[in-house]
């Protein structure tokens, strides 16, 4: 079985995010498409299977459980059909959250996913109450993720997560952000850690910017933003807030194309 492994929001090797994707005949069985992405030992593994209208089921896979939501797998996986198969865009996934379109762009790749308004709270999880040094500007959520802003970007770049306690929140992630300074070429960073989920951080993650996309477009009164996730990979997102979704803006390279070989008893 052939897997291919792309870095996902960069236009170059060894930076953005690293996933692995399978284009299926069929479905694996569960118990299997985790093993793989266990040996794959990476943030999430996406497994793609045609339907007959001419779109696509797609599914990802972290290290611990199926995950809901992957945007740097999803920006993967659209790389992987375009250039190495014979999709032609825009490519239409179905997935647990509903519909995903990606497209081609001038910066590589356009992906349109829900907007998942930021839902404010007053109070940090137990779990997390001790990580930060300082207490967050806000704090918010949305149903997988907490997100707290710590009011700078250097706050989020000097951050020291305490990955016990955050991976006592169980598959519940935690993100952090901060306004970039006047002039930088980004207008907000972020960082992300899900060690519930077997990802202790994660380089370049798409689907949480689903919500801080428009929680930066109300505070900072633009529609149109550049994002940076201050990973040691790091990455870049172009992002776009409408009325109901998120557009981000992306490249990605192919690092490996490999087989794989399964148990007889697959």
């Amino acid at each position: 079985m052939r897997m291919y492994q792309v870095d996902a929001f960069t236009d170059r090797l060894f930076a953005g995010n690293p996933a692995a994707v399978l284009i299926l005949d069929n479905w694996l069985p569960d118990r299997l498409m985790l093993a793989i992405t266990q040996e794959n030992n990476l943030a999430e593994t996406a497994f793609v299977k045609a339907r007959p209208d001419g779109a696509w089921d797609l599914r990802w896979f972290a290290p611990e459980h199926e995950v809901d939501f992957c945007g740097h797998a999803t920006l993967a996986t659209a790389h992987i059909l375009l250039t190495n198969g014979n999709a032609t865009t825009p490519l239409v996934f179905h997935t647990r959250v509903g519909e995903l379109r990606v497209l081609r762009s001038q910066g590589g790749y356009q992906l349109d996913l829900p907007r998942l308004s930021p839902e404010i709270i007053e109070t940090l999880p137990q779990e997390i109450e001790g990580v930060f040094a300082a207490p967050p500007v806000r704090i918010f959520r949305n149903f997988e993720n907490i997100f707290a802003d710590l009011g700078s970007a250097d706050a989020v770049r000097s951050f020291i997560p305490d990955l016990t306690a955050i991976a006592r929140m169980g598959s519940v992630g935690l993100v952090v952000t901060g306004q970039e300074a006047e002039g930088a070429t980004a207008h907000f960073v972020s960082r992300y850690f899900a060690p519930g989920a077997g990802i202790p951080e994660d380089p370049v993650t798409g689907s949480i910017h689903a919500t801080l996309v428009p929680y930066w477009a109300e505070r900072l009164g633009r529609k149109k933003l550049m994002a940076h996730q201050a990973s040691a990979r790091g990455g870049w997102l172009g992002c776009e807030l409408t009325d109901d979704r998120v557009l981000l803006e992306g490249n990605a390279v192919t690092f490996m194309e490999a087989t794989i070989v399964l148990p007889d008893s697959a």
